[in-house]
């Protein structure tokens, strides 16, 4: 009998302490969104818009996204909650379709220009030298180029399809400057640490002072970072999709601003198609702009708020 007593004291203790753990961190998670509800705001819109694609699927015919799929240029009704457009396409399917497809590019584009980036940045202010030399001078001449000029040059010299892929691809190739110079910013001012000087010290190479040492400091920047990129590459798509420089058999977002524009919408008064694609890019930008500045009040000691 004393035995079972000593044996179960030490669970019920565990479990006792758990317990306040566990407490005390969704209340610090809860203290926290309260005092940063940009960054809450943000999630919920841009969470909001990824969630359209795969829930709306289960609700919304996407065939219906395909030209001759229903009556040409009806205006909202009981069958066609948005209406449809001069190819008879359905554009509720159609913002349900090509929304992750849009949200897709953003994100792949985003994300390579962010890694590239990142590494580039990472060397060139690590090393320092003829390296960073060459990688600064690269940057700020690239940086003078007007970056859509040179997107529209690339994307109208693509023979064949433009697919989301290759949309992406162009995209990204200039999407790494400005990260690169982020970055290299932020690691010249890490490598004067006192971390820093005594991990170089003791012998460690540039590569593990790098992955070791600095990267995990510059994971918030990194964050922030990917949200601005994400932003400039779905502007730039939606921008080139606009100018009928994108996949012209894909649904996009940008890709639907452009037939409405290319059949005169606006003046023939089908708001129910120009409208609700610039409402959503509205909403995107609007997300990503509260997010981003959430992240950077994380980011930015200067920007963040006491309890």
């Amino acid at each position: 009998m004393s035995t079972t007593i000593s044996v179960a004291q030490p669970q019920e203790r565990e479990a006792g302490t758990r317990l306040p753990s566990e407490r005390s961190r969704l209340s610090s998670v809860a203290s926290y969104c309260q005092r940063n509800p940009q960054l809450v705001a943000g999630i919920v819109v841009v969470g909001v818009l990824l969630l359209v694609g795969p829930v709306g699927s289960h609700f919304v015919d996407v065939k219906r996204a395909q030209p001759l799929s229903d009556i040409p240029s009806m205006p909202p009704g009981a069958g066609l909650p948005l209406g449809s457009d001069d190819q008879g396409r359905d554009l509720l399917a159609v913002l349900v379709a090509g929304l992750p497809l849009t949200l897709a590019v953003g994100f792949l584009a985003g994300s390579l220009g962010l890694i590239v980036g990142s590494i580039l940045g990472m060397v060139s202010g690590s090393i320092g030298g003829a390296v960073d030399a060459g990688i600064r001078m690269i940057v700020d001449t690239l940086l003078t180029v007007p970056a859509l000029m040179v997107l529209i040059i690339i994307a109208s010299s693509i023979k064949g399809v433009i697919s989301i892929g290759i949309m992406a691809l162009v995209i990204a190739s200039l999407a790494w400057m400005h990260p690169t110079r982020t970055v290299r910013a932020q690691v010249l001012t890490l490598r004067e640490r006192g971390y820093i000087q005594i991990a170089r010290l003791s012998g460690m190479s540039h590569w593990k002072i790098i992955v070791l040492e600095m990267l995990p400091n510059l994971l918030p920047y990194l964050a922030a970072g990917f949200v601005g990129a994400v932003s400039a590459a779905v502007l730039a798509s939606i921008g080139l999709e606009a100018l009928g420089l994108g996949p012209q058999n894909e649904p996009t977002v940008g890709m639907t601003i452009y037939w409405a524009l290319l059949f005169n919408a606006p003046l023939r008064g089908m708001w129910w198609w120009w409208f609700p694609p610039i409402l959503v890019v509205v909403l995107l930008f609007l997300g990503l702009l509260l997010v981003s500045a959430g992240l950077d009040e994380v980011a930015n000691p200067r920007h963040r708020r006491r309890a």
